[in-house]
């Protein structure tokens, strides 16, 4: 037998009409009307935020979010419509001032409004597809305002006014400007854009235009590049002080082009001032300030670059071809070793060590070097030079300098085996005359060819050295063998003297060649004598 069913309760709500007042939404939206109003004017003080809230919160709940959106956006257009007449009044220099003073006003109304309509920006707008209270505020300022047609070309025209003054040197409101562009931003980068930015490019570079056609006229190419400096230099401070960050490219952008890339050619080609002169005269600071601007347009630094490659190699090619400098071969090599300096310094002083330039460099030396055929035998005279006389009393670094420089006009050589050939030859005179400074000094000229060009290179030349000291430790023994001890130090501390090495080795030769047919013939004398 089944037990009893039981049975199941269900607790239904208890079901009271809400009967709403039908001129409750009149009635709520008029106490939130009238608040809007207050603040707007000025009167904000004794209105009970709170209570504000609730009644927008009520008015959502109770489904009456659309007549609160339109009604608030009806509101704020009303007094922005009377902003706008105030605005417009003001004159001359006050119209600035009235604009940032009721943007500040507008900004400070909108931020209490948006706190009474929360519950409205967080529920009835998002799920509307409406544009946020804030928002609002901001798109009703831009097109009632600033897009009044009394306004907008007022302010661009203003706006433009002052920047063309401030160039012109005087001191302007930097802080009502900053003020001014920001509440541009504010609306959205569109409208910074084309109600200003766009047209301060525009009048900017037909300053900068007119403004270089007069500098190159009547300026030399160092006063010219100072100019366009500093004015460049203006530019990047003026954004920093008023302007949007992202207007920072393209406004210099527009001074590069208009001051530099535009006469680029007859700047560096101007008579008595342009970069030959500059080079001629080492003119580092204007160097220097012509490659930091012309690095910033394009194909500025291949101009230059170009241009000092053509001169370098026309004044080389002068060196190498006037047979005055070539009479002295010492002073010939010294003179592009000079050249050298000069450039390298130039290159690191002015131009930022730019491996581009200092290849060019390179490439121009190795060029007019070679137009001389000699140029072998005279870098290996100007080593003979040094290594025979020229050295004498400075310091290994400096021999280490003095030769590192003659390696580098070695690598400039396309023909290194005559370079090898005439130093053969002077080598062994060096050695043969004993009038080498340094026994160091040549080993480490020869280990530096070797890393350069490699052991087969310098080998006859690592023989000869090896080759002389055999034969200086051989004559050493001799002489001891003849004359003893005492008369070798003597030997050593008088030198050859008049007897030139060659002579003292045949005559050495002869010596040995005498005793030696005596041992064979009387070989107990030999021994007696020993």
């Amino acid at each position: 037998m089944s037990g009893p069913k039981k049975r199941t309760f269900q607790v239904e709500a208890f079901k009271h009409r809400v009967v709403v007042d039908p001129k409750y939404a009149e009635k709520t939206w008029k106490i939130l009307e009238h608040a809007i109003h207050e603040i707007y004017n000025h009167n904000d003080s004794g209105l009970n935020m709170e209570e504000l809230y609730r009644n927008a919160y009520s008015m959502v709940l109770h489904k009456f979010g659309e007549k609160l959106y339109s009604g608030l956006v009806t509101t704020m257009t009303f007094h922005l419509t009377e902003i706008c007449k105030s605005i417009e009044a003001a004159q001359g220099g006050l119209f600035l001032e009235e604009l940032n003073r009721k943007w500040a006003d507008h900004n400070k109304a909108l931020q209490m409004i948006r706190n009474i309509f929360m519950y409205m920006d967080r529920t009835f707008i998002p799920s509307t597809h409406k544009t946020p209270v804030h928002e609002l505020g901001l798109n009703l300022w831009r097109d009632v305002v600033i897009h009044s047609s009394k306004i907008q070309t007022r302010l661009q025209d203003t706006l433009l006014e002052l920047v063309r003054r401030e160039r012109s040197g005087e001191v302007i409101n930097r802080g009502l400007m900053r003020n001014i562009t920001k509440m541009l931003m504010d609306l959205g980068s569109v409208v910074y854009q084309d109600d200003f930015e766009k047209h301060f490019l525009e009048v900017s570079a037909d300053f900068y235009r007119l403004e270089s056609q007069e500098f190159i006229e009547s300026c030399d190419y160092g006063e010219y590049l100072k100019k366009a400096e500093r004015r460049l230099n203006e530019e990047i401070e003026r954004v920093s002080h008023y302007l949007d960050v992202k207007s920072e490219s393209k406004i210099t952008n527009v001074v590069e082009r208009e001051m530099i890339e535009s006469h680029m050619q007859r700047l560096v080609h101007m008579e008595n001032s342009g970069i030959v002169n500059m080079l001629a005269d080492d003119k580092y600071e204007d160097l220097g300030r012509m490659y930091s601007l012309f690095r910033r347009v394009p194909n500025g630094l291949i101009l230059i670059r170009d241009v000092m490659t053509s001169y370098i190699r026309d004044s080389g090619r002068q060196l190498v071809i006037d047979p005055e400098r070539l009479k002295d071969p010492v002073v010939f090599v010294q003179r592009v070793l000079d050249l050298k300096d000069k450039y390298d310094k130039i290159i690191s002083t002015a131009f930022d060590n730019d491996k581009t330039f200092q290849n060019a460099l390179n490439s121009s030396f190795e060029y007019f070097i070679n137009l001389n055929a000699r140029s072998p035998e005279f870098i290996s005279l100007f080593v003979d030079d040094k290594l025979r006389k020229g050295l004498g009393g400075v310091s290994e670094e400096d021999v280490e300098n003095v030769l590192d420089k003659v390696m580098m006009l070695f690598r400039y050589l396309q023909e290194k085996d005559i370079f090898l050939q005439y130093y053969e030859q002077h080598l062994a005179n060096r050695l043969l005359s004993g009038k080498t400074v340094s026994d160091d000094a040549e080993r480490s000229l020869i280990v530096k060819l070797k890393t350069e060009c490699g052991y087969q290179f310098t080998s006859k030349l690592e023989g000869i050295l090896t080759d002389m000291k055999t034969s200086l430790d051989t004559m050493q023994g001799d002489d001891k063998l003849l004359h003893g001890d005492d008369e070798w130090d003597n030997k050593l501390n008088m030198g050859v003297k008049n007897i030139s090495m060659r002579r003292r080795c045949k005559a050495v030769d002869r010596k040995l060649k005498q005793e030696t047919k005596m041992s064979v013939e009387n070989p107990e004398e030999e021994k007696k004598s020993k």
